[in-house]
C-alpha cells in the first residue's frame, strides 16, 4: 500500500414538528385530531423525511442519510474491488429501506485507493453536485464488470501510460474506457467532467486521505466497515455485516 501511495502521490435534519397555524381547522378536517375530542384519530401527517436520499460531505467522503441518525456505519471501498461491487448490489436496497429511510443509520462511504483505476473513478463518483453522488456511486460499482474488463482488455502499454495517474492520463483513460460517458450520458457537461478528472489537489487528498484511513482504523483489505467509529474486525461482507446490524437493531437487545 506504502508503494502505491507514494507512487500516486508523486503522479498527481430531523423532521419538523410545530402544528399548523390553523390548527383548529386542520383537526376538523382529518377526523378532529384535537386534543379535547376524545374520539381523535391522531394519524400521523407531518411529511416524512427521505433520508435515504440526502448527501452530506464529510472530511474523507459522503454520507448517506441522517446525519444525527444514532448508529453510523463507514464503509471504506475499493471502485475496482470486486466485493465491493458485490457488497453494494447485495445490500443497497436493505440497507435504505430498513435502517437508513428511516433515519436510524447514516452510511459514510469513504474511497479507498489501490491503483491508477480507483483514482480515476473515485474523482468520476465526487464529480458534481452532492446530491447525485449516491447515484454515481452505485453506476460504477454496478457496472464495474464492463469497465473493469475493457482495462484489463487494454494493450500493456497504454496501462503503464495510464498507471502514471497524472492529470493527462486520468482524461486519456477515462476516454478509451469510456468512464465519461458514462456521467455525461446521465447530463453532466463534459467541461465539467473534464475539470474533475484534472484536479491534482483532489486526487491528491483522495490519495492523503486512503493512508490516513489505512493508519486511524488498521484497513488491510476491501470493503472494511466501521460501526460508530470502530472497525469491525474480520467484517468485509454484507453476509458478515448484515447479522452485526441486526443485533444492533434488535428491539430486545436492550433488555438482554
Amino acid at each position: 500500500m506504502r508503494v502505491i501511495i507514494t507512487g500516486l502521490l508523486a503522479g498527481i435534519a430531523a423532521a419538523g414538528l410545530s402544528a399548523p397555524a390553523n390548527a383548529q381547522q386542520s383537526g376538523q378536517e382529518s377526523g378532529g385530531q384535537d386534543l379535547s375530542n376524545p374520539d381523535s384519530a391522531f394519524v400521523d401527517t407531518t411529511e416524512k423525511k427521505a433520508w435515504q436520499a440526502e448527501i452530506t460531505p464529510t472530511e474523507r467522503g459522503f454520507l448517506i442519510g441522517n446525519p444525527d441518525a444514532g448508529t453510523r456505519l463507514t464503509e471504506f471501498i475499493s471502485y475496482t474491488c470486486s466485493h465491493c461491487a458485490s457488497f453494494a448490489k447485495e445490500s443497497g436496497a436493505t440497507m435504505d429501506l430498513v435502517l437508513v429511510s428511516p433515519g436510524k443509520l447514516g452510511v459514510e462511504v469513504r474511497p479507498h485507493i489501490r491503483n491508477w483505476l480507483d483514482l480515476t473513478v473515485s474523482l468520476l463518483v465526487q464529480c458534481g453536485d452532492p446530491s447525485g453522488y449516491k447515484d454515481r456511486h452505485r453506476l460504477f460499482l454496478y457496472s464495474q464488470d464492463e469497465w473493469m474488463t475493457r482495462a484489463l482488455q487494454a494493450p500493456r502499454s497504454q496501462q503503464a501510460d495510464w498507471a502514471r495517474a497524472s492529470a493527462d492520463a486520468r482524461l486519456n483513460a477515462a476516454r478509451a474506457l469510456d468512464l465519461d460517458d458514462m456521467l455525461a450520458n446521465r447530463g453532466m457537461d463534459r467541461p465539467d467532467i473534464n475539470a474533475c478528472l484534472a484536479d491534482d489537489e483532489a486526487a491528491k487528498k483522495l490519495v492523503e486521505d486512503t493512508e490516513a484511513n489505512r493508519i486511524d482504523y488498521n484497513i488491510t483489505g476491501t470493503p472494511s466497515f466501521a460501526l460508530d467509529d470502530k472497525l469491525l474486525a474480520d467484517i468485509h461482507s454484507w453476509q458478515s455485516l448484515r447479522p452485526v446490524l441486526a443485533e444492533r437493531y434488535d428491539p430486545s437487545a436492550s433488555a438482554r
